[in-house]
């Protein structure tokens, strides 16, 4: 934009304000930035929950048919395609195959599980055990 001077000719805006305008916008963006992405983080561990939650239906219905959950060896490959030793299985159980977690890493899977019948777990961004915030591991049992 271009402002008139006193005589009617067109100027720019001086360096200073502009080094003003880029110091307020830098300030904004400081302040804004880390909000916006520990929210994202947050919507992570919501997608995790509601992974558990839909794998949890899925494995109860794989046990409602066969008489048992899948084992650890077949892992939740089993939702979607039939095992060869398992005579009662109606399948698949998830429309998909197995999705990874939101950072990429595929979900453990443990059957009989430390915390029930079974384990789902999620190792968090870092994709390692243990950490914590957004390292943190998830489980079903949570």
């Amino acid at each position: 934009m271009t402002r008139l001077g006193k005589r009617g000719t067109a100027r720019g805006f001086t360096l200073l304000e502009l080094l003003v305008v880029i110091v307020i916008i830098g300030m904004l963006v400081g302040y804004v930035g880390p909000k916006y992405f520990k929210q994202v983080g947050k919507s992570q561990v919501t997608v995790v929950r509601d992974q558990f939650h839909a794998f949890g239906q899925a494995l109860d219905q794989f046990r409602l048919d066969t008489g048992h959950y899948p084992s650890t060896q077949q892992g939740m490959a089993a939702l979607v395609d039939k095992p060869a030793n398992e005579t009662r299985w109606d399948g698949p159980y998830l429309k998909k195959a197995v999705p990874l977690d939101p950072w990429g890493t595929a979900y453990v899977y443990k059957q009989p599980g430390d915390h029930g019948e079974y384990d789902l777990i999620s190792y968090g961004r870092d994709g390692v055990p243990g950490g914590t915030g957004e390292d943190a591991d998830l489980g079903n049992w949570e």
